[in-house]
């Protein structure tokens, strides 16, 4: 068969595709009841909070002590470059192995996935907050943990929010790999359309998570701004 003669049919399923896409959608069964978008969507967002809440409950306390000590630069660097390296997918593939499977394993693997920008944000953060405020505190006689916290984390806040901002938002787009391995999520969608080859539902699936997301950037955002401190938001835009 000829480019002329392929040419139009596979324009006709692409438009066929986005039309079931557009049907699933605008089907009130499928934002309701069991299985339905809402209920997906919380289950999407629980994970999320989930995994990232895990992965700042260690990267935080790390990322601020080695900031604050002004150490451990080339591991926060090589854990961020290893992160990069692994697939979140390889991880929930291991831990299904070893007997994890659904949301455990998700949490799992996407708090692995979300701990290095938490870590390498944090310590960033701490150790580039204004020397003059730091040697101010310490004139005053202020012990090192007091100065971590009154002065450092302080200062460090927006850079902080930044980091929990890109966490969320790339966890958010990581939980429809929890679907692979039993988990709950949007992803459930994606997986089901593809079961069952129905592209449109597929497709809507991606649409749903890839909004999810730019609605958690934009709230976050707003967030990172607010938390921010005024004179470091004012430098940020000289």
């Amino acid at each position: 068969m000829s480019a002329a003669a392929t040419g139009p049919v596979t324009m006709a399923q692409d438009t066929g595709v986005v039309s079931q896409a557009i049907a699933y959608l605008n089907d009130p069964l499928s934002w309701t009841g069991p299985g339905g978008i809402l209920e997906l969507g919380r289950e999407h967002l629980a994970l999320t909070a989930a995994a990232v809440l895990v992965a700042a409950a260690v990267a935080l306390p790390v990322g601020a002590w080695l900031g604050h000590g002004r150490r451990g630069g080339g591991v926060t660097v090589w854990l961020t470059n290893a992160s990069r390296a692994v697939p979140t997918l390889g991880i929930i593939l291991l831990l299904a192995t070893a007997g994890l499977f659904g949301d455990g394993a998700t949490v799992v693997a996407a708090a692995l996935f979300a701990a290095p920008v938490l870590l390498v944000n944090t310590y960033e953060g701490v150790r580039g907050a204004d020397p003059s405020a730091r040697d101010a505190a310490v004139g005053l006689g202020m012990p090192g943990r007091q100065v971590l916290t009154r002065v450092e984390l302080p200062l460090a806040t927006g850079l902080v929010a930044a980091g929990v901002r890109t966490a969320v938002v790339q966890v958010s787009a990581t939980v429809p790999l929890a679907a692979l391995a039993g988990g709950g999520g949007l992803g459930q969608i994606i997986a089901l359309g593809m079961g069952t080859q129905r592209y449109g539902q597929v497709l809507a699936g991606g649409v749903l998570v890839a909004a999810l997301a730019l609605v958690l950037d934009g709230v976050f955002a707003v967030v990172q701004r607010l938390v921010t401190p005024a004179p470091l938001r004012a430098s940020a835009r000289r």
